[in-house]
């Protein structure tokens, strides 16, 4: 396993990323249900989109570009090449530390545990389509 040959499935993988955010992010699936209850008015919705979105979908991409190239490292480190072990290395660190990372959210902040199983879930699934592009490549 080379990680230097990896570079444009981390690329690929932070694309997919965003990609998959846009989509689960949107009405069509949980858009309207967390924009409720983070306590976003479609006013407000509206504003963000006037004032621009670059530089906050730059930063979600980079955000996806880093966890690809740690992903990327640990999969090499530990000798992931299937993707039965991408997927379970991937769910391992959402387990381990994204879910419990996110709790304080419901726990301190009294959003919902609606709000944290959409916000959790996507995580687990960017990191499922993430370890699955890698795999791939390996």
């Amino acid at each position: 396993m080379n990680f230097e040959s990896l570079w444009f499935a981390i690329l690929l993988s932070a694309v997919a990323t965003e990609a998959l955010g846009m989509l689960w992010y949107s009405p069509a699936l949980f858009g309207r249900a967390w924009a409720r209850l983070s306590g976003l008015t479609d006013e407000a919705l509206v504003a963000q989109k006037a004032k621009g979105m670059a530089k906050s979908y730059l930063l979600a991409f980079l955000g996806a570009f880093v966890t690809a190239f740690v992903l990327s490292y640990l999969f090499v480190y530990l000798n992931v090449a299937t993707f039965v072990g991408g997927l379970e290395l991937a769910a391992l660190l959402w387990f381990g530390l994204i879910a419990p990372v996110m709790l304080p959210s419901v726990l301190w902040e009294g959003k919902s545990w609606l709000l944290y199983s959409i916000n959790a879930l996507y995580y687990l699934m960017a990191l499922f389509l993430t370890a699955l592009i890698l795999t791939a490549w390996l």
